[in-house]
């Protein structure tokens, strides 16, 4: 683990973690008049919001102050250019913790950006929050998602079957997650370490 703590632990190969700016706000809703990035990410019906609906961000630091929530943006390490977000929201009782990530710029997705960040965020979890547990869901459509997580060393543990209903057809819920052991041995195989990532 001495190699693993050298590393940054907000920088990848190809994105750095940050905290929300202001401006983001604009990009936050130009995302949500992207209808494939929102029936991806959510189960709610997909509707483009203005950039006033995310004047939430402004009130970051009272939801930090919760702490059971940690957010992240997700920027570019070229340009410093915003794309995504990750977050993850613990239970602290049990060391365990929820993971959503999305990736906003359609002209980065599919191209090792979103790995690239997963890999930061599993290892903020199990690294800086001292977690045993991260788990996540994604619909079963959504396949370029699943083989990012299962790169990343996600298990597929159960569905709830026919859950979501898509232009006529229903789709299951599916559920991954990763403990703090296998990912270990990752680390102890040089496997998934930010900043050596091939994807």
């Amino acid at each position: 683990m001495t190699a693993l703590m050298s590393n940054d632990l907000f920088k990848g190969k190809l994105v750095r973690l940050t905290a929300f700016r202001p401006e983001d706000k604009e990009a936050l809703s130009r995302w949500t008049h992207d209808d494939d990035y929102l029936r991806n990410l959510d189960s709610e019906p997909a509707r483009p919001r203005p950039v006033s609906f995310f004047a939430e961000l402004d009130r970051d630091k009272q939801r930090e102050q919760e702490a059971h929530h940690v957010e992240f943006c997700i920027r570019t390490l070229a340009e410093d250019k915003l794309i995504g977000f990750a977050d993850l929201d613990m239970m602290w009782n049990h060391h365990v913790a929820w993971l959503g990530i999305g990736i906003g710029e359609a002209e980065y997705r599919g191209k090792g950006y979103g790995s690239d960040a997963l890999r930061l965020v599993v290892n903020y979890g199990f690294r800086e929050l001292g977690l045993y547990r991260i788990t996540l869901n994604v619909f079963g459509y959504n396949q370029r998602a699943i083989r990012a997580y299962e790169k990343v060393g996600f298990v597929h543990e159960g569905a709830m079957r026919a859950m979501l209903y898509r232009d006529g057809q229903r789709h299951d819920l599916l559920f991954m997650g990763i403990l703090r052991p296998e990912w270990e041995k990752q680390q102890a195989d040089g496997e998934n370490k930010p900043g050596h990532s091939s994807a």
